[in-house]
């Protein structure tokens, strides 16, 4: 893979990470809800989460997605019901001091294997296979998603430190209710954009 390509698939990379989506969106909340620290297992999860979906579509699952088109309807419905599902549990969550007592943040194999249903993953994922490996092989994939994986930093850290800094203005249950209800309904709105983008 040329300097070039690497050039490239890395400004993508960060570019597309960093724009908003169901990852980011839940990391911003969970910074405000249980701080940088109690989220990093989720910020790993994500990272290596991905990173996996990227090495087995890259390895030959796309091609079982092409043989059976089937799948992508079904996973658009389990993403579909899940972020949905995710998006009721950020709205309801409970005031700060009493979420850093008795909630839990996301935990790492909870982030990862939410990497399988989360169609903005999939998309990054499919994109990147198809644009930016141009050889078949493990080593230009390895490399691949390792280049991703390290573009992906900065908006995990970003994305969970200013859920962090809001949390400064999240002292009131109702501003804090507001906060989730809000990234509970951008959550939603994420899923538009990826499931139908033709509407």
């Amino acid at each position: 893979m040329s300097i070039d390509v690497l050039s490239a698939l890395a400004l993508f990379s960060l570019i597309t990470s960093l724009t908003p989506g169901p990852n980011n969106l839940m990391l911003m909340a969970s910074g405000a809800n249980f701080g940088f620290m109690r989220t990093l297992p989720h910020m790993l999860g994500i990272t290596f989460g991905f990173m996996s979906l990227l090495l087995l579509v890259g390895l030959g699952l796309i091609k079982v997605f092409d043989a059976f088109p089937i799948i992508y309807t079904v996973l658009k419905v389990v993403s579909l019901i899940y972020l949905l599902f995710l998006a009721y549990k950020i709205a309801t969550a409970a005031p700060v001091a009493t979420a850093t007592a008795t909630g839990n943040p996301m935990s790492f194999l909870q982030a990862a294997g939410f990497q399988w249903v989360n169609p903005k993953a999939w998309a990054f994922g499919l994109s990147i296979i198809t644009i930016y490996v141009p050889v078949s092989g493990f080593a230009p994939l390895m490399l691949t998603a390792v280049v991703v994986a390290v573009m992906a930093v900065p908006s995990v850290v970003i994305w969970t430190i200013m859920g962090g800094q809001m949390s400064r203005f999240l002292t009131s249950t109702v501003r804090l209710r507001l906060f989730n209800g809000t990234m509970a309904l951008l959550l939603v709105a994420s899923l538009f954009p990826i499931l139908w983008p033709d509407s």
